[in-house]
């Protein structure tokens, strides 16, 4: 039972030992308030996490639920379903921001780029006499160079007291007197735009690289155990942020064997 404490109003009629006790009674009320407020405040955090992870499989089980209906239509032989569109409703209803401007669209084109500027010339022009000078006006061009280079490492050499010779190393990525970004475009192209091996030793040497179809090979092939520890740390990424994983298994001979890949 909560003990009652005087009125404040009438706190200048209170003697010494019951200011004292209404001072102490309202602390001790006042620590009660703000523990059950921060236990409510406790409570809400994690009734907020429960409801996102509720919405978050609810989700989940609509997109199981609708694959589940589809999977059914396909193996009944029914039509597949149509697609749905998204209703503009809800943009038609956004209020728009105070400073657009009616009448003026959007630029097109990617404009996220332009703190990235490699380079910039100024293209001056001949005006006529007695013209103003109004500033510049700024034009981003996105533009490709692809120009072979031939790197000469001067690699120091010296001799320890006890006779053994030390040598500079290399920069990482050199195999067989080419670069690491010459093997990166090899790589992109190869496997991202499905270039040959010859197809990518017409387009080196057009270029200006002198590299044969075997050194190409050996670009593709040799000391991969960085790109496989790079796709495990992918795979395992996926597997970690995906709600559900699918699986599928393509069967293939090679050399007389049975052979099988997964796919996930």
């Amino acid at each position: 039972m909560k003990k009652r404490l005087p009125s404040p109003e009438h706190a200048d009629t209170l003697s010494l030992n019951a200011l004292r006790g209404l001072v102490t009674g309202l602390l001790e009320r006042s620590q009660q308030a703000e523990a059950r407020l921060a236990k409510l405040e406790a409570d809400n955090i994690q009734l907020r996490e429960e409801n996102a992870a509720l919405r978050l499989e609810n989700t989940r089980l609509k997109l199981e639920n609708q694959l589940l209906r589809d999977e059914i239509a396909r193996l009944k032989n029914l039509p597949p379903r149509p697609p749905f569109r998204a209703s503009g409703m809800e943009r038609a209803t956004e209020a728009s921001p105070a400073n657009h401007v009616a009448g003026r669209k959007k630029p097109r084109g990617p404009k996220l780029d332009v703190d990235r500027v490699s380079r910039q010339e100024i293209l001056r022009i001949d005006a006529p006499s007695g013209s103003r000078f109004k500033g510049y006006r700024s034009v981003y061009v996105r533009d490709l160079v692809l120009k072979a280079e031939l790197v000469h490492y001067r690699r120091e050499c010296w001799v320890t007291p006890d006779g053994k010779t030390v040598l500079a190393p290399l920069p990482a990525g050199i195999i067989g007197g080419y670069g690491a970004n010459l093997r990166r475009l090899c790589l992109m192209l190869h496997a991202q735009g499905q270039v040959t091996t010859q197809r990518l030793t017409t387009l080196l040497n057009d270029v200006g690289i002198a590299i044969s179809k075997r050194q190409i090979v050996r670009l593709l092939t040799r000391q991969l155990e960085g790109f496989v520890a790079e796709d495990a740390a992918l795979l395992h990424a996926g597997l970690v942020a995906s709600p559900y994983v699918t699986v599928d298994d393509t069967g293939a001979r090679h050399s007389h064997n049975n052979y099988y890949t997964t796919q996930i």
